[in-house]
């Protein structure tokens, strides 16, 4: 492969971080993956679906600085709260009561977006010699770094992704047992304190993930050149 960042003729090691359960990793074959997730317990289910894996259970952002020259190819999907819309629809107000808001339940203090998400993209472009992919929600602000838009998600790559055709994937309709089948990943029998159907919405639609992945191994030529 004739690129700027040519993959080695030996095993694709894989560095998969903010892991969760695995979505964007289930149909991935022929890696070796090092999966990096926080929440104990998240990572246990991981390790189920995935026992081949290296699974570290740890902070991610501070594994990629530590680590990133280890491996051939990295998918990062930092958190995305704070720059979902749903952030900014459901904030409470300085300038109103919000005690009804409150009351039920509802409502998000205003906070700052974790610009962490950057901090791993800018670090990435510039430190890293091998293909990388970031992935985040669609955010309530215009991005400061253009991404390709896909389904309900931004990327940030340094490899050409194609569109492609996904069924709906509208994330406040579906439900537990929607999502399961979607994923074709059944999180029921774990006892976890997080959400269930969080964990599952959180996920990177597994065809998706081997479309970003199949990209990154097989890049497009243009005007005779491999990018």
């Amino acid at each position: 492969m004739k690129t700027s960042n040519s993959l080695p003729d030996r095993t694709l090691k894989v560095l998969n971080l903010y892991a969760g359960i695995g979505g964007n990793r289930k149909l991935w074959t022929g890696c070796e993956v090092t999966a990096v997730e926080i929440d104990p317990e998240i990572a246990a289910i991981y390790q189920d679906f995935f026992p081949d894996d290296i699974v570290v259970v740890g902070d991610a952002h501070q594994y990629l600085l530590d680590h990133f020259g280890e491996f051939d190819f990295i998918w990062s999907s930092p958190p995305c709260p704070t720059h979902s819309r749903i952030n900014k629809a459901n904030h409470l107000s300085p300038y109103k009561d919000n005690s009804a808001q409150l009351a039920h339940g509802g409502g998000i203090k205003p906070r700052y977006p974790d610009m962490k998400l950057y901090e791993e993209i800018i670090f990435l472009q510039h430190f890293f010699k091998g293909l990388w992919c970031v992935e985040n929600v669609i955010g309530y602000y215009e991005p400061l770094i253009p991404p390709v838009e896909l389904q309900r998600h931004y990327f940030w790559t340094n490899f050409i992704i194609r569109g492609i055709n996904l069924s709906g994937d509208n994330i406040s309709r579906g439900t537990r047992d929607s999502w399961t089948e979607k994923l074709g990943m059944d999180i029921s029998k774990y006892k976890i304190k997080e959400r269930k159907d969080k964990i599952l919405r959180n996920c990177v639609d597994p065809v998706l993930g081997l479309h970003v992945l199949n990209a990154a191994l097989n890049p497009i030529k243009l005007q005779g050149e491999l990018l």
